[in-house]
C-alpha cells in the first residue's frame, strides 16, 4: 500500500507529540514529518536529550506511527552558502545536531531546502560554500545511514530536478538525493514536469503534494497556501508519469494548517481531493 503522510505544520501546533501523533493516526496518515524551522522554537528540538528521544521513539511505537522525515528548513535563516562566517558555522553545527538527532529516533531522511542563501545575494561564493558543506554533511549523515535530500524550491537556486543532478553529478553519494515538490516544480514555467521527473526518478526518496500559482512575467507565484485544485499543478499528469516510472515510494500532503481553528476539514478537503487522482494514477490508498 502506497504511504502516505501528513506535514507537522497541518496540525495544530501547541499539542504535544502524544497527540499529534494520535491526530496522524486519527486521520488515516501513515507517518509525519517533522518540522525544523526557522524559529528558535523549533530549532531548539536539535538539543533534545537522549531521554526526549526516548520518550517519543516510545510514543511513536505507542500510535504506530512513525516521523519519517525532518524538514530541516531552518537553514533557511542559517544557510549553509553564507557570506558571514559566523553563519556559516552556526549553519553546520545545526546540520551535525539534525544528522544526530534524526539518528537517535530512527528517523532516515532529512529534507534540505534547496538554497545556497536565502536572505543574502547570491554569487559564485554563496554556489562553492552551499557545494562544500553540503559534501561535507553528506559524509557526516553517510556515517549515521541518513539520507540528506534536497527539496525543489521556490527559489532559481534549485528549482528543478535538471538543477539537482547538475550538483549530484560533483556529489556522487547514495546519500545524497532529491525530495521534489510537484508544487514548486510545477511553479517554473521553465520546467518541462515529465521529463524532470524522468530524469530524477532513480534519487527520489520522497514527493511533496502541495499545489501552487506559477510564477510568471506579471506575478511572482505563490509557493503556498494554495487550495488544491485551484493552482497550476497537474497532479493528475505528474501522479500517472511517477506511476509510470515505478516510482513506489511516500507522498507527503504539505499545508499550513496549523492554526486554523478548522484543521481536520481542511486536511479532509485535501485527501478528497488528491487520493482519487492517486487511485486512478494506479497507486493503492
Amino acid at each position: 500500500m502506497t504511504q502516505i503522510g501528513i506535514y507537522e505544520k497541518a496540525l495544530p501546533k501547541d499539542i504535544s507529540w502524544d497527540e499529534r501523533l494520535a491526530l496522524v493516526s486519527e486521520l488515516g496518515f501513515n507517518f509525519i514529518e517533522m518540522s525544523v524551522d526557522e524559529t528558535d522554537e523549533r530549532l531548539s528540538r536539535l538539543n533534545w536529550s537522549q531521554s526526549e528521544c526516548c520518550e517519543l521513539v516510545g510514543l511513536m511505537q505507542k500510535h504506530q506511527v512513525k516521523i519519517h522525515s525532518i524538514c530541516f528548513s531552518g537553514q533557511r535563516r542559517f544557510p549553509m552558502g553564507s557570506h558571514v562566517k559566523d553563519v556559516e558555522i552556526k549553519s553546520m553545527e545545526l546540520m551535525w545536531q539534525a544528522i544526530d538527532l534524526a539518528s537517535d529516533l530512527g528517523i532516515r531522511v532529512i529534507q534540505l531546502a534547496g538554497y545556497d542563501v536565502y536572505y543574502e545575494d547570491k554569487d559564485i561564493f554563496t554556489r562553492n560554500q552551499f557545494i562544500k558543506n553540503l559534501e561535507k554533511s553528506v559524509a557526516y549523515a553517510a556515517e549515521k545511514g541518513i539520507t540528506l535530500a534536497i527539496e525543489i524550491m521556490d527559489d532559481p537556486f534549485i528549482n528543478s530536478i535538471t538543477k539537482f543532478l547538475k550538483i549530484k553529478e560533483q556529489i556522487p553519494s547514495p546519500f545524497l538525493q532529491v525530495y521534489p515538490d510537484l508544487g514548486n516544480l510545477s511553479a517554473w514555467s521553465e520546467n518541462d514536469i515529465a521529463y524532470e521527473l524522468e530524469q530524477g526518478t532513480n534519487s527520489i526518496v520522497a514527493i511533496h503534494l502541495k499545489d501552487t500559482y506559477a510564477v510568471t512575467g506579471e506575478c511572482q507565484g505563490q509557493f503556498r497556501d494554495v487550495v488544491f485544485g485551484e493552482g497550476c499543478v497537474d497532479f493528475k499528469g505528474c501522479l500517472e508519469t511517477l506511476h509510470r516510472l515505478n516510482y513506489p515510494g511516500p507522498f507527503l500532503i504539505e499545508m499550513w494548517s496549523e492554526n486554523s481553528d478548522d484543521f481536520r476539514s481542511e486536511i479532509n478537503k485535501a485527501k478528497e481531493y488528491l487520493y482519487p487522482i492517486l487511485r486512478e494514477a494506479g497507486y493503492d490508498v
